[in-house]
């Protein structure tokens, strides 16, 4: 396996623009920087069950169901656009600090842990990036997926953390201002509903 290939690319994909990072970035402007580490936490949770799937074969299984596939995204885009109108509907809340309740930082993770599983984008993508770093020849292909998958997450929850830090902590001042609050609130329900839309119209590339 070249491992230094693959954590080159996997650092590279990870911070360009996509859904993953956008949300990090969104909890933190509007929740702070803890917020986004606790959604971070959750999105590399979810991470876990597609490195599962993909080592043990269940992604191709989704992969060549027309019907399976076809659930996943509308489970996926219903989600989204659920958390578009709540959040559009709870945009006048002060939302700027997790509460310490631990039960709000523990929706805040099942959230990231939903999102990042019901994402078939995701899916597709383990599916094309992963084999590419597999040795053709190798005894053991499972562990090696197993073990690209445990990188893949591992550099991930790095950069997400260090992601989240820096946007809590620039955008920290301006999210006490009540109407910049507001207006991000709004954001974020906006991005919730356009990728939960997109979502409705990414093939299986059969």
């Amino acid at each position: 396996m070249n491992l230094i290939g693959f954590l080159s690319a996997a650092v590279l994909l990870t911070l360009m623009p996509g859904p993953d990072i956008l949300f990090v970035i969104t909890q933190s402007m509007t929740r702070g920087k803890r917020a986004g580490i606790v959604f971070a936490a959750g999105l590399c949770s979810g991470l876990i069950f597609h490195t599962l799937a993909v080592s043990l074969g269940v992604s191709l299984i989704l992969y060549e169901s027309p019907i399976a596939f076809m659930v996943l995204k509308v489970l996926g885009a219903s989600y989204l656009i659920y958390l578009s109108v709540r959040t559009f509907l709870r945009r006048k809340d002060s939302v700027f600090v997790l509460s310490a309740d631990k039960e709000a930082e523990s929706r805040l993770y099942r959230k990231g842990v939903l999102m990042n599983i019901l994402n078939p984008k995701v899916l597709l993508f383990f599916i094309a990036f992963f084999p590419q770093f597999v040795s053709p020849d190798a005894d053991n292909p499972t562990g090696e997926l197993l073990l690209l998958g445990a990188l893949f997450i591992l550099q991930a929850g790095v950069i997400f953390s260090l992601v989240a830090m820096l946007a809590g902590h620039l955008f920290r001042g301006l999210m006490l201002r009540r109407r910049f609050s507001l207006v991000m609130s709004v954001v974020e329900s906006l991005i919730y509903f356009v990728i939960g839309i997109s979502l409705m119209f990414v093939n299986n590339l059969h």
